[in-house]
Order: structure tokens, then C-alpha cells, then sequence
């Protein structure tokens, strides 16, 4: 099996992870203009990593946990906790970019922090993730999102 798309959708969540880092490291020191240079690289990467996880997933499918059966309900329940906080990151991270654009600075920067925990939590149990099923323990068949998810 190969980990190349893997590889490549985990490593565009994690430069998008350490590019929300640096983001707001900027405009914690009030380097506006880099600040929104900096997020909207993040945004793009993170966009990458959509992209190619979503083709990923209809073309190929997911991947399903190699390793002991013992620790299969604990990844399972890790990867559900995942994928509740990419998703609500992504949304999240939608409005957080919205507000920035419309210049709704009040908004942005009462949702901003949030939102960056979030997305930091996300990219960090994604590359987890990522370790698990592909480093650690060799990756199982491939099959359907949801078969994947609740181990059928």
C-alpha cells in the first residue's frame, strides 16, 4: 500500500498547523500585514490537505487501523475525536477568515484564538493519526469512510 497521498494531505495539515502558529505570534506582536500573509498561506494549505484527503478518500478510500485488536476501540474513539475537531476547526476557521476579510476585526479577533486551538488540536491528532495507521502499525485494507470509522 501506498502512504504518498497520505504523506503528502498529513504534511499539509501540519505546515498549516505551524503556519496558525506563526500567524498568531505575528499579530501578537502586532504585525498585521504579516499576519494575514502568513494565515492566508495557512488557509491555502489547509485547503491542499481538504482537497487531497476528500480525492483520497472517493477515489481510494480510507484506511483501516493495522494494529492490535485490542487497541482498536481506543484509535477509533481517537479518530472520531479527530474528526469532530477538523471539522468544527473548519468551519470554524471559514468564519474566523470571513471576519478577517470583511475587516469585522472585533469578530475575528473574539473568535480568532479559539479557533487557532482548535485547529492546532486538529493537526496535532491528525498527524497522530497519521503515525498510527501508517508509521507505527502498517495501514489495514482500504474501504469507506464510514466502515473505517465505526470498524465494520
Amino acid at each position: 500500500m501506498s502512504i504518498l497521498l497520505p504523506t503528502i494531505s498529513t504534511s499539509f495539515i501540519a505546515i498549516s498547523g505551524i503556519l496558525v502558529a506563526f500567524g498568531w505570534y505575528a499579530i501578537a506582536k502586532r504585525q498585521t500585514e504579516k499576519h494575514m500573509k502568513i494565515m492566508k498561506w495557512a488557509a491555502i494549505f489547509a485547503t491542499l490537505f481538504f482537497l487531497t484527503y476528500v480525492s483520497r478518500t472517493a477515489f481510494v478510500g480510507n484506511t483501516h487501523f493495522g494494529g492490535p485488536d485490542s487497541l482498536k476501540p481506543i484509535y477509533q474513539t481517537f479518530l472520531f475525536f479527530h474528526i469532530i475537531l477538523a471539522t468544527v476547526g473548519g468551519v470554524m476557521g471559514l468564519i474566523t477568515l470571513r471576519y478577517g476579510y470583511k475587516k469585522e476585526f472585533a469578530k475575528h479577533r473574539k473568535i480568532g484564538p479559539w479557533t487557532s486551538i482548535v485547529w492546532f488540536i486538529s493537526a496535532i491528532t491528525g498527524v497522530t493519526v497519521y503515525t498510527l495507521l501508517y508509521l507505527i502499525y502498517p495501514g489495514g485494507e482500504t474501504a469507506g469512510v464510514i466502515d473505517v470509522i465505526f470498524g465494520k
